[in-house]
């Protein structure tokens, strides 16, 4: 991808590939009005280092469109953090939004600290606090904060509210996500990302590092995913009695 709106495009295609409560889907949702919003802002010149923010915007969706198509070439090297929504996205017991912040947390906690080094080191930037890139970056958080609110209410509103409460129990998928705070993830991502950047130059080291992120990333994104007890799972039992 070379522009915003390519990836744009994509997320799009990947929204439509779908029905609307597959899993990825649900997060592409999610992720699209995100970078809509970023190419809106770098269209506009709000950002300090506008270069630095595509750079991170384009090889950030890299990452995930790279792990879905590992995953459907070759689930077995799909990075751990992606496996938890891939192999579940068809559950018809887990709500759109578990879905949703699923996805967040494997690309914000995973995958961008890897971004963040591999656009500081395209443009030949210093990763560091304090820089026009950490308050650029932080100004993302804020767009990010609101697109991740209006989604949320998205789904716990009208229909979808009523389909949730009936099939999801919706106040149970609300327990397991609010385990999980979008500005709290990119702040451990920064700094994660300043970990890889400090071992940029000791291969093993980083690569180690990675994994160990990976894997626990990986965890966390199965606990995202707790089924909920759902009223169609319920009626099934009852049946099968």
């Amino acid at each position: 991808m070379k522009t915003v709106a390519e990836v744009v495009a994509r997320l799009r295609e990947i929204e439509g590939s779908a029905p609307g409560s597959d899993g990825v889907a649900c997060f592409a949702r999610l992720y699209r009005e995100v970078t809509e919003g970023v190419g809106a802002q770098l269209a506009a010149d709000t950002f300090q280092n506008g270069p630095f923010v595509q750079a991170l915007d384009l090889g950030f969706a890299d990452l995930f469109f790279t792990a879905l198509t590992t995953f459907e070439r070759n689930p077995q090297q799909t990075p751990r953090a992606w496996l938890p929504l891939f192999q579940q996205r068809a559950r018809r017991d887990i709500a759109p939004l578990q879905f949703a912040v699923a996805g967040m947390n494997a690309h914000i906690n995973r995958d961008l600290p890897v971004a963040l080094v591999g656009a500081s080191r395209a443009l030949g930037l210093n990763l560091r606090d304090d820089s026009p890139e950490h308050a650029d970056y932080l100004r993302v958080n804020a767009l990010l904060a609101k697109v991740e609110a209006r989604v949320r209410r998205s789904y716990l509103t009208g229909w979808a509210s009523l389909a949730d409460r009936l099939f999801h129990h919706t106040g149970r998928a609300q327990d397991v996500v609010a385990m999980w705070d979008v500005a709290r993830a990119r702040d451990a991502a920064w700094t994660n990302g300043l970990a890889l950047w400090h071992l940029r130059d000791d291969a093993d080291l980083s690569a180690q590092f990675l994994v160990t992120l990976d894997r626990m990333v990986g965890l966390a994104g199965k606990g995202l995913l707790t089924p909920s007890h759902s009223a169609l799972g319920r009626l099934r039992r009852l049946v099968r009695l």
